[in-house]
Protein backbone atom coordinates (compact mmCIF):
# COMPACT_ATOMS: atom_id res chain seq x y z
CA UNK A 1 0.00 0.00 0.00
CA UNK A 2 1.49 3.40 -0.95
CA UNK A 3 1.94 6.13 1.60
CA UNK A 4 -1.03 8.49 1.77
CA UNK A 5 -1.05 12.15 2.76
CA UNK A 6 -3.37 13.67 5.35
CA UNK A 7 -7.06 13.80 4.54
CA UNK A 8 -8.30 16.64 2.34
CA UNK A 9 -11.79 15.31 1.66
CA UNK A 10 -14.06 14.26 4.50
CA UNK A 11 -17.50 12.62 4.46
CA UNK A 12 -20.24 15.23 4.49
CA UNK A 13 -23.28 12.98 4.01
CA UNK A 14 -24.09 9.35 3.24
CA UNK A 15 -26.98 6.94 2.92
CA UNK A 16 -28.31 3.84 1.17
CA UNK A 17 -30.56 2.96 -1.74
CA UNK A 18 -32.18 -0.43 -2.30
CA UNK A 19 -29.82 -1.58 -5.06
CA UNK A 20 -26.55 -0.55 -6.65
CA UNK A 21 -26.13 3.07 -7.66
CA UNK A 22 -26.43 3.34 -11.44
CA UNK A 23 -26.10 7.09 -12.06
CA UNK A 24 -25.09 10.34 -10.35
CA UNK A 25 -25.56 13.89 -11.67
CA UNK A 26 -24.96 17.41 -10.35
CA UNK A 27 -26.91 20.47 -11.39
CA UNK A 28 -25.15 23.80 -12.07
CA UNK A 29 -26.42 25.07 -8.71
CA UNK A 30 -25.19 21.99 -6.80
CA UNK A 31 -28.29 19.87 -6.51
CA UNK A 32 -27.31 16.19 -6.55
CA UNK A 33 -29.39 13.43 -8.12
CA UNK A 34 -28.69 9.75 -7.44
CA UNK A 35 -30.41 6.75 -9.07
CA UNK A 36 -30.41 3.01 -8.43
CA UNK A 37 -31.02 -0.30 -10.17
CA UNK A 38 -34.19 -0.55 -8.06
CA UNK A 39 -35.62 2.52 -9.81
CA UNK A 40 -35.10 5.06 -7.04
CA UNK A 41 -34.20 8.69 -7.76
CA UNK A 42 -33.02 10.79 -4.82
CA UNK A 43 -32.44 14.55 -4.96
CA UNK A 44 -30.08 16.05 -2.38
CA UNK A 45 -29.06 19.61 -1.54
CA UNK A 46 -25.61 19.38 0.12
CA UNK A 47 -25.82 22.99 1.32
CA UNK A 48 -29.07 22.52 3.28
CA UNK A 49 -28.79 18.72 3.76
CA UNK A 50 -32.35 18.38 2.43
CA UNK A 51 -33.37 15.18 0.64
CA UNK A 52 -36.28 14.68 -1.72
CA UNK A 53 -37.36 11.32 -3.17
CA UNK A 54 -38.39 11.92 -6.77
CA UNK A 55 -39.16 8.26 -7.40
CA UNK A 56 -39.41 5.24 -5.10
CA UNK A 57 -38.12 1.77 -5.93
CA UNK A 58 -40.20 0.06 -8.62
CA UNK A 59 -37.85 -2.77 -9.69
CA UNK A 60 -37.12 -1.06 -13.02
CA UNK A 61 -33.60 0.29 -13.19
CA UNK A 62 -32.84 3.97 -13.81
CA UNK A 63 -29.60 4.00 -15.80
CA UNK A 64 -28.96 7.60 -16.83
CA UNK A 65 -29.48 11.01 -15.25
CA UNK A 66 -28.68 14.53 -16.43
CA UNK A 67 -29.52 18.12 -15.48
CA UNK A 68 -30.02 20.71 -18.18
CA UNK A 69 -27.30 23.34 -18.51
CA UNK A 70 -29.45 25.96 -16.76
CA UNK A 71 -30.46 23.52 -14.01
CA UNK A 72 -34.17 23.88 -14.78
CA UNK A 73 -34.74 20.25 -15.77
CA UNK A 74 -33.68 16.78 -14.63
CA UNK A 75 -33.97 13.92 -17.12
CA UNK A 76 -33.84 10.21 -16.34
CA UNK A 77 -34.17 7.02 -18.35
CA UNK A 78 -33.79 3.30 -17.90
CA UNK A 79 -35.31 -0.14 -18.08
CA UNK A 80 -38.95 0.92 -18.46
CA UNK A 81 -38.28 2.80 -21.68
CA UNK A 82 -39.86 5.93 -20.23
CA UNK A 83 -37.96 9.19 -20.57
CA UNK A 84 -38.79 11.17 -17.44
CA UNK A 85 -38.24 14.96 -17.27
CA UNK A 86 -38.84 16.93 -14.09
CA UNK A 87 -39.05 20.74 -14.11
CA UNK A 88 -36.98 21.48 -10.99
CA UNK A 89 -39.21 24.38 -9.93
CA UNK A 90 -42.25 22.10 -9.62
CA UNK A 91 -41.01 18.84 -8.15
CA UNK A 92 -44.34 18.18 -6.48
CA UNK A 93 -45.88 17.72 -9.94
CA UNK A 94 -45.55 14.47 -11.94
CA UNK A 95 -42.73 14.46 -14.48
CA UNK A 96 -43.13 14.79 -18.22
CA UNK A 97 -43.16 11.21 -19.56
CA UNK A 98 -42.12 10.16 -23.06
CA UNK A 99 -42.82 6.41 -23.37
CA UNK A 100 -40.73 4.10 -25.53
CA UNK A 101 -42.07 0.56 -24.95
CA UNK A 102 -39.64 -2.36 -25.17
CA UNK A 103 -36.64 -0.02 -25.37
CA UNK A 104 -34.03 0.33 -22.62
CA UNK A 105 -32.89 3.97 -22.37
CA UNK A 106 -29.30 4.09 -21.14
CA UNK A 107 -27.79 7.25 -22.67
CA UNK A 108 -28.94 10.86 -22.50
CA UNK A 109 -27.23 14.25 -22.59
CA UNK A 110 -28.39 17.90 -22.54
CA UNK A 111 -27.16 20.51 -25.01
CA UNK A 112 -24.51 22.73 -23.31
CA UNK A 113 -26.46 25.98 -23.82
CA UNK A 114 -30.01 25.09 -24.90
CA UNK A 115 -32.72 22.99 -23.26
CA UNK A 116 -32.45 20.24 -25.87
CA UNK A 117 -32.06 16.66 -24.72
CA UNK A 118 -30.43 13.97 -26.87
CA UNK A 119 -31.03 10.33 -25.95
CA UNK A 120 -30.42 6.86 -27.36
CA UNK A 121 -33.26 4.76 -28.68
CA UNK A 122 -31.95 1.44 -29.95
CA UNK A 123 -30.34 2.11 -33.34
CA UNK A 124 -31.52 5.73 -33.22
CA UNK A 125 -30.81 8.93 -31.36
CA UNK A 126 -33.52 11.53 -30.81
CA UNK A 127 -33.44 15.15 -29.70
CA UNK A 128 -36.27 16.57 -27.57
CA UNK A 129 -36.81 20.31 -27.16
CA UNK A 130 -38.00 21.28 -23.68
CA UNK A 131 -39.31 24.66 -24.86
CA UNK A 132 -41.66 23.18 -27.46
CA UNK A 133 -42.03 19.76 -25.77
CA UNK A 134 -41.44 18.12 -29.16
CA UNK A 135 -38.98 15.71 -30.76
CA UNK A 136 -36.97 17.82 -33.20
CA UNK A 137 -35.05 15.05 -34.97
CA UNK A 138 -34.51 11.31 -35.18
CA UNK A 139 -31.02 10.22 -36.25
CA UNK A 140 -30.31 6.71 -37.52
CA UNK A 141 -27.06 5.00 -36.53
CA UNK A 142 -27.85 1.89 -38.61
CA UNK A 143 -24.92 -0.46 -37.91
CA UNK A 144 -25.74 -1.12 -34.22
CA UNK A 145 -27.48 0.18 -31.16
CA UNK A 146 -26.22 3.56 -29.98
CA UNK A 147 -23.50 2.91 -27.39
CA UNK A 148 -22.74 6.51 -26.43
CA UNK A 149 -23.67 10.05 -27.42
CA UNK A 150 -22.40 13.49 -26.43
CA UNK A 151 -22.65 17.12 -27.55
CA UNK A 152 -19.65 19.12 -28.70
CA UNK A 153 -18.75 21.56 -25.86
CA UNK A 154 -19.88 24.50 -28.02
CA UNK A 155 -23.11 22.67 -28.92
CA UNK A 156 -22.27 22.76 -32.64
CA UNK A 157 -22.46 18.99 -33.16
CA UNK A 158 -23.97 15.82 -31.71
CA UNK A 159 -21.64 12.81 -31.70
CA UNK A 160 -23.07 9.28 -31.62
CA UNK A 161 -21.01 6.08 -31.35
CA UNK A 162 -21.53 2.38 -31.92
CA UNK A 163 -20.29 -0.46 -34.10
CA UNK A 164 -17.61 0.61 -36.59
CA UNK A 165 -17.43 4.25 -35.74
CA UNK A 166 -18.64 7.64 -34.58
CA UNK A 167 -21.17 9.73 -36.48
CA UNK A 168 -21.08 13.51 -36.09
CA UNK A 169 -24.18 15.56 -36.98
CA UNK A 170 -24.19 19.39 -37.19
CA UNK A 171 -26.83 20.66 -34.80
CA UNK A 172 -27.86 23.50 -37.13
CA UNK A 173 -28.82 21.07 -39.93
CA UNK A 174 -30.09 17.68 -38.78
CA UNK A 175 -30.87 16.71 -42.38
CA UNK A 176 -27.22 16.93 -43.40
CA UNK A 177 -25.26 13.72 -43.82
CA UNK A 178 -23.17 13.04 -40.72
CA UNK A 179 -19.40 12.98 -40.77
CA UNK A 180 -18.22 9.43 -40.01
CA UNK A 181 -15.07 8.58 -38.03
CA UNK A 182 -14.47 4.94 -38.88
CA UNK A 183 -13.33 2.37 -36.29
CA UNK A 184 -12.51 -1.30 -36.84
CA UNK A 185 -14.58 -2.39 -33.83
CA UNK A 186 -17.27 -0.75 -31.71
CA UNK A 187 -16.84 2.62 -30.00
CA UNK A 188 -18.17 2.08 -26.48
CA UNK A 189 -17.32 5.51 -25.01
CA UNK A 190 -16.70 8.90 -26.60
CA UNK A 191 -15.63 12.23 -25.09
CA UNK A 192 -14.65 15.56 -26.66
CA UNK A 193 -12.06 17.61 -24.80
CA UNK A 194 -13.58 20.60 -22.95
CA UNK A 195 -11.89 23.01 -25.37
CA UNK A 196 -13.42 21.15 -28.32
CA UNK A 197 -10.06 20.47 -29.97
CA UNK A 198 -10.02 16.67 -29.62
CA UNK A 199 -12.40 13.72 -29.73
CA UNK A 200 -11.52 10.48 -27.91
CA UNK A 201 -13.08 7.07 -28.46
CA UNK A 202 -12.64 4.05 -26.18
CA UNK A 203 -13.15 0.88 -28.17
CA UNK A 204 -14.19 -2.73 -27.80
CA UNK A 205 -10.99 -3.98 -29.47
CA UNK A 206 -8.77 -2.73 -26.61
CA UNK A 207 -7.77 0.48 -28.41
CA UNK A 208 -8.10 4.21 -27.86
CA UNK A 209 -8.44 6.65 -30.76
CA UNK A 210 -7.96 10.42 -30.42
CA UNK A 211 -8.74 12.73 -33.33
CA UNK A 212 -8.14 16.44 -33.69
CA UNK A 213 -11.77 17.47 -33.98
CA UNK A 214 -11.22 18.95 -37.44
CA UNK A 215 -9.37 15.90 -38.80
CA UNK A 216 -10.36 12.32 -39.64
CA UNK A 217 -6.78 11.10 -39.05
CA UNK A 218 -6.52 9.80 -35.45
CA UNK A 219 -3.77 8.80 -33.09
CA UNK A 220 -4.23 5.15 -32.08
CA UNK A 221 -3.17 3.75 -28.69
CA UNK A 222 -2.96 -0.01 -28.03
CA UNK A 223 -1.95 -2.38 -25.24
CA UNK A 224 -4.97 -2.04 -22.95
CA UNK A 225 -5.96 -5.13 -20.92
CA UNK A 226 -9.56 -4.94 -22.10
CA UNK A 227 -12.05 -2.62 -23.76
CA UNK A 228 -11.55 1.05 -22.93
CA UNK A 229 -14.71 1.67 -20.91
CA UNK A 230 -14.17 5.08 -19.30
CA UNK A 231 -12.83 8.41 -20.57
CA UNK A 232 -12.29 11.70 -18.71
CA UNK A 233 -10.69 14.99 -19.79
CA UNK A 234 -9.36 17.66 -17.47
CA UNK A 235 -10.75 21.13 -18.07
CA UNK A 236 -7.28 22.51 -17.36
CA UNK A 237 -4.72 22.59 -20.16
CA UNK A 238 -1.33 21.05 -19.44
CA UNK A 239 1.20 22.03 -22.09
CA UNK A 240 -0.59 21.91 -25.44
CA UNK A 241 -3.81 20.15 -24.42
CA UNK A 242 -5.97 18.97 -21.52
CA UNK A 243 -5.09 15.66 -19.87
CA UNK A 244 -7.00 12.56 -20.94
CA UNK A 245 -7.61 9.72 -18.48
CA UNK A 246 -8.77 6.27 -19.58
CA UNK A 247 -9.85 3.21 -17.64
CA UNK A 248 -9.56 -0.38 -18.87
CA UNK A 249 -9.71 -3.34 -16.51
CA UNK A 250 -7.87 -2.41 -13.31
CA UNK A 251 -5.66 0.22 -14.98
CA UNK A 252 -6.01 3.97 -15.25
CA UNK A 253 -3.81 5.60 -17.90
CA UNK A 254 -3.05 9.33 -18.11
CA UNK A 255 -2.34 10.71 -21.59
CA UNK A 256 -0.37 13.93 -22.05
CA UNK A 257 -0.09 15.52 -25.48
CA UNK A 258 3.48 15.88 -26.76
CA UNK A 259 4.63 19.43 -27.46
CA UNK A 260 4.75 19.09 -31.25
CA UNK A 261 1.28 19.36 -32.75
CA UNK A 262 1.93 16.42 -35.08
CA UNK A 263 3.29 14.10 -32.40
CA UNK A 264 1.21 11.77 -30.26
CA UNK A 265 0.59 11.34 -26.55
CA UNK A 266 2.76 10.17 -23.64
CA UNK A 267 1.22 7.58 -21.29
CA UNK A 268 1.51 7.06 -17.54
CA UNK A 269 -0.16 4.03 -15.95
CA UNK A 270 -1.76 4.40 -12.50
CA UNK A 271 -2.05 0.78 -11.36
CA UNK A 272 -3.04 0.88 -7.71
CA UNK A 273 -6.49 -0.71 -8.09
CA UNK A 274 -7.05 -4.46 -7.59
CA UNK A 275 -10.56 -4.48 -9.05
CA UNK A 276 -12.12 -3.18 -12.25
CA UNK A 277 -12.16 0.62 -12.44
CA UNK A 278 -15.78 1.68 -12.92
CA UNK A 279 -15.47 5.48 -12.93
CA UNK A 280 -12.89 8.25 -13.39
CA UNK A 281 -13.33 12.03 -13.15
CA UNK A 282 -11.12 15.12 -12.94
CA UNK A 283 -11.97 17.74 -10.35
CA UNK A 284 -13.17 20.89 -12.17
CA UNK A 285 -10.47 23.55 -12.31
CA UNK A 286 -7.63 21.17 -11.45
CA UNK A 287 -5.84 18.03 -12.57
CA UNK A 288 -6.77 16.09 -9.45
CA UNK A 289 -8.16 12.78 -10.71
CA UNK A 290 -10.59 10.52 -8.86
CA UNK A 291 -10.79 6.82 -9.76
CA UNK A 292 -13.31 4.40 -8.26
CA UNK A 293 -13.16 0.62 -8.53
CA UNK A 294 -14.71 -2.68 -7.54
CA UNK A 295 -11.94 -3.13 -4.94
CA UNK A 296 -13.78 -0.67 -2.67
CA UNK A 297 -11.20 2.07 -3.10
CA UNK A 298 -11.76 5.58 -4.42
CA UNK A 299 -8.31 7.02 -5.15
CA UNK A 300 -7.45 10.68 -5.50
CA UNK A 301 -4.41 11.21 -7.72
CA UNK A 302 -2.52 14.45 -7.12
CA UNK A 303 -1.63 16.08 -10.45
CA UNK A 304 -2.91 12.85 -12.03
CA UNK A 305 0.38 11.21 -11.03
CA UNK A 306 0.53 9.97 -7.44
CA UNK A 307 -2.09 8.88 -4.95
CA UNK A 308 -2.79 11.53 -2.33
CA UNK A 309 -5.82 10.05 -0.58
CA UNK A 310 -7.83 6.83 -0.60
CA UNK A 311 -11.51 7.11 0.25
CA UNK A 312 -13.67 4.18 1.34
CA UNK A 313 -17.31 3.54 2.16
CA UNK A 314 -18.40 0.94 -0.40
CA UNK A 315 -16.68 -2.28 0.75
CA UNK A 316 -18.06 -4.35 -2.15
CA UNK A 317 -16.99 -1.76 -4.71
CA UNK A 318 -17.81 1.64 -6.18
CA UNK A 319 -19.97 2.05 -9.29
CA UNK A 320 -20.05 5.82 -9.97
CA UNK A 321 -18.42 9.11 -9.06
CA UNK A 322 -19.11 12.76 -9.95
CA UNK A 323 -17.59 16.08 -8.86
CA UNK A 324 -19.83 19.07 -8.22
CA UNK A 325 -19.37 21.91 -10.75
CA UNK A 326 -17.04 23.90 -8.47
CA UNK A 327 -15.18 20.83 -7.23
CA UNK A 328 -16.25 21.44 -3.63
CA UNK A 329 -18.01 18.08 -3.31
CA UNK A 330 -17.33 14.60 -4.63
CA UNK A 331 -20.24 12.16 -4.78
CA UNK A 332 -19.94 8.40 -5.21
CA UNK A 333 -22.21 5.40 -5.40
CA UNK A 334 -21.60 1.79 -4.43
CA UNK A 335 -22.47 -1.64 -5.75
CA UNK A 336 -24.54 -2.35 -2.62
CA UNK A 337 -26.57 0.89 -2.81
CA UNK A 338 -24.26 3.05 -0.70
CA UNK A 339 -23.99 6.73 -1.60
CA UNK A 340 -21.51 9.18 -0.11
CA UNK A 341 -20.71 12.87 -0.48
CA UNK A 342 -17.29 14.16 0.55
CA UNK A 343 -16.50 17.84 1.01
CA UNK A 344 -13.17 19.50 0.35
CA UNK A 345 -11.68 21.37 3.28
CA UNK A 346 -9.82 24.68 2.93
CA UNK A 347 -6.54 22.98 3.70
CA UNK A 348 -7.12 20.89 0.60
CA UNK A 349 -6.53 23.85 -1.71
CA UNK A 350 -3.76 23.12 -4.14
CA UNK A 351 -4.47 19.42 -3.78
CA UNK A 352 -4.63 18.85 -7.53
Amino acid sequence: MPSVTKTFLSVDRQGYLNDYVTAIAWSPNHALAIASAAGEILLINPETQEEHCLQSANDQSIDCLAFSADGHYLAAGGQSGELLIWPIQSLTQPPIVLPHPRTWLDRLTWHPTRNELAFSLGRYAQVWDAETAEITTTLQFETSSVLDLVWHPQGSHLMVSGHQGVKIWPSDDWDADPEVREIAAASVAIAPSPDGQYLASGNLDHTLLVWPFDSADPWQMRGFPGKVRQLAWSNVTVGKAPLLATASGTDVVIWRKKSDANDGWDAQVLDLHDGRVNAIAFQPGSILLASAAEDGQLCLWKKAQQVAQILEGAPQGFSNIAWSPTGKWLAAGGLQGEWLVWQQSNRGKGFG
